[in-house]
């Protein structure tokens, strides 16, 4: 054990040494390697931030509940025409829902009445989104409130002229001004400001975006809007949240067989509705984003193949300088395998070194994505590190085995002639 851990020291003195004493040469050589892992691990570790600030986005609606809609979300846009004979969902089949559906816990609906310009006095806000909602939208998606509340049951019923402002209406409207009490016009009609709902942020998929909303009760939404249009791409959609330990199959097969009795569809006929869950987005960006880790590997491949090869020179040239040395050595009665991994390890530092390097890059990189971007946060894992570390230690043994066995079988005489 005391050998090995000679060998590998003198071999860790050795490989700085012939960085040091041909810092062009082994600069040129290692940054392949540096470029390649710089690639592989700044791809996956780019992907791996995207992904999880993909997920944790799509986390925030919940896995158990079902988005009843008149579009699926799985299907190709090709065929979208089929959709155009679909009624819209509606009211009353959130109603039908939210009254026989047993297995669920929540029901809520909302219906998007268009971009609308919010003004108070000179003031305003352009193309802030309307929305229609019922009054178990608030507990649905979670909404937390920078200042005020959502709708009291009062207010909802009687369909109160009173609204709930996203966090940068309100900021583009009120500016520093508190808001609550206050009245905002929209395309005429006052509205009194009860609540603004806290930042949300950026993010790179906003399911719904609720920084710049503008929310008014299902009752008053029906007042001011049309809301029987049957656009292909319109904006309702029934939200079904399963109860405690009821699975979103057993959900799902209760919401189908109420909604056909309640549309009268006969048994042949098929759905005229899809239930859309987010493991639908899940599934299709999991297959994304294996795409991105194989072109990463691909570009970053081509750069270690090269560097491999620019360490196995060096490792050549060095076995060269050597030669006399490796003759003494051996006919002093060094083994064969103390030359091999004299040389293996001298070849795996190297590497390392390199490996080192481009992770650093990749830290640096990911540093200064993060600054420029308010949307994610991007960071180098512990595990992509590691995952660097044993690429660099794979590529050292590979690119110095050629050169250390033939270290190794050289004769000793000869060795010391030449």
């Amino acid at each position: 054990m005391g050998i090995v851990l000679r060998i590998i020291y003198e071999s860790i003195v050795q490989a700085l040494g012939q960085l040091n004493a041909n810092r062009l040469r082994s600069f040129l050589s290692l940054l392949g390697i540096t470029i390649g892992i710089f690639c592989i691990i700044g791809v996956f570790s780019a992907v791996d931030s995207l992904e999880d600030n993909v997920r944790g986005s799509l986390a925030k609606l919940g896995d158990d509940v079902i988005y009843i809609q008149k579009i699926s979300w799985a299907e190709n846009p090709d065929n979208w025409f089929k959709y155009l004979r679909r009624p819209n969902v509606d009211y009353e089949d959130y109603e039908v829902i939210k009254e026989k559906v047993r297995s669920a816990q929540l029901t809520t609906f909302y219906v998007g009445i268009g971009q609308k310009t919010v003004k108070y006095f000179q003031s305003s806000a352009e193309r802030a989104y309307m929305l229609g909602v019922t009054q178990e939208f608030s507990e649905m998606f979670k909404l937390n409130y920078e200042q005020g509340r959502f709708f009291s049951p009062n207010e909802y019923h009687r369909g109160a002229n009173k609204c709930v402002l996203g966090f940068k209406v309100s900021e583009a409207v009120f500016g520093s001004l508190d808001p609550i009490g206050k009245s905002v016009k929209i395309n005429g009609r006052s509205y009194e400001v009860i609540g603004v709902l806290e930042k949300s942020g950026e993010s790179i998929i906003n399911v719904m975006n609720f920084d710049e909303v503008v929310l008014v009760s299902y009752e008053l939404a029906r007042k001011i809007a049309n809301l029987k249009s049957n656009s292909l791409f319109g904006d309702v959609s029934i939200c079904v949240k399963a109860a405690e330990g009821v699975s979103v199959e057993q959900m799902k097969d209760e919401i189908t067989g109420k909604l056909r009795a309640h549309r009268r569809l006969k048994p042949k006929q098929d759905d005229n509705f899809s239930l859309n869950q987010l493991s639908i987005i899940s599934n299709f960006l999991s297959g994304f984003f294996n795409v991105l880790n194989v072109l990463g590997v691909f570009i970053g491949g081509f750069a270690i193949l090269v560097g491999m090869f620019s360490v196995a020179n060096i490792m050549f040239v060095s076995v060269k300088e050597r030669t006399r040395l490796i003759g003494i050595k051996k006919a002093l009665g060094a083994k064969r395998y103390i030359i091999l991994l004299e040389f293996l390890i001298e070849s795996i530092i190297l590497c390392i070194l390199g490996g080192l390097a481009g992770l650093a890059l990749v830290m640096v990189a990911m540093a200064g994505l993060s600054q420029i971007t308010d949307s994610f946060q991007m960071y180098l894992s512990f595990n992509n590190a590691a995952l660097g570390i044993i690429l660099s230690t794979v590529i050292g043994v590979l690119a110095g085995m050629i050169p250390a066995m033939q270290a190794s079988r050289m004769d000793p005489v000869e060795a010391m002639r030449k």
